[in-house]
């Protein structure tokens, strides 16, 4: 059973809300800053983990600002209610690069370290991700798979976009029930992630182990945040046109319950109803 019936937080009057033509199940906010997109996914994150049910993570340019909230709006909270938190954090990560693990500079176990799991203090497991340093890629990603849908699935999927439509590692062409696996990075993605690896984008590993669509849908509620005005338009892309393997994030259109978090340079395509 949930820990807290706190209700979810409200949007800052920094915040409007709108309805997303072609999108019937998404619900959009946009804020004036990056900053402001921030503080809001952090609120939403922290709401999620206090609900006892695992939290899907993920990483990136988009996400380190976020993270930074997260650990500044919990210094505010008392004592105890941090303490439950974080004794009860369940989280899993979305992704990680095939033959890097914590000890790597680069690798996502040691980015979710040093922005999460190290200054919380969180307890070794808590914070999950592939174990990119398996012997066997494929089998860690079954049994990745294996152990999300044991803990119960994921209550609220924290998203990035990509700049060629990936959600995760999905990259296209990718069905809508594709499962967790492993696959081979393309060349825009390993572009994007150069900045990790010395803006090299051959140092950046050509295979990852991530979750998939079927898993990030699986979710009882998506929080897809992209801030940007270079995302605009795979962003419309992405949810406002029909759903497309070519665009593996436009899979996101038929989930139920989406929340679309974007500055307004990120926004500054979208039709709105």
């Amino acid at each position: 059973m949930p820990r807290s019936s706190r209700r979810l937080p409200l949007p800052s009057p920094e915040l409007r809300q709108a309805s997303l033509a072609g999108c019937p199940g998404g619900v959009l906010e946009i804020a004036a800053s990056a900053d402001g997109v921030s503080e809001r996914v952090a609120a939403l994150l922290l709401r999620a983990l206090e609900s006892g049910a695992p939290v899907g993570l993920a990483t990136g340019r988009t996400m380190q600002p976020v993270y930074a909230a997260l650990r500044r709006q919990l210094e505010d909270w008392s004592d105890p209610r941090r303490q439950l938190l974080l004794a009860g954090w369940c989280s899993f990560n979305l992704d990680e690069y095939v033959g890097l693990g914590e000890a790597d500079p680069g690798s996502f176990a040691a980015e979710m370290a040093a922005a999460l799991a190290e200054p919380l203090g969180l307890v070794p497991g808590r914070l999950r991700l592939p174990n990119g340093r398996a012997p066997d890629p494929e089998a860690e990603a079954r049994r990745y798979g294996a152990a999300v849908a044991a803990a119960g699935g994921i209550g609220l999927q924290l998203l990035g976009l990509g700049s060629n439509g990936h959600v995760g590692f999905n990259e296209p062409p990718c069905l809508r029930q594709a499962p967790c696996r492993c696959l081979t990075l393309s060349a825009a993605t390993r572009q994007q992630n150069a900045a990790a690896f010395g803006a090299d984008p051959a140092a950046v590993p050509e295979r990852a182990i991530t979750l998939g669509t079927a898993e990030i849908l699986a979710a009882r509620e998506v929080l897809l945040v992209v801030t940007g005005a270079a995302k605009a338009e795979i962003l419309r892309c992405s949810l406002q046109e029909p759903p497309d393997p070519a665009v593996p994030a436009s899979w996101l259109q038929t989930h139920p319950r989406l929340r679309v978090v974007v500055d307004a340079d990120a926004a500054s395509a979208l039709r709105l109803s």
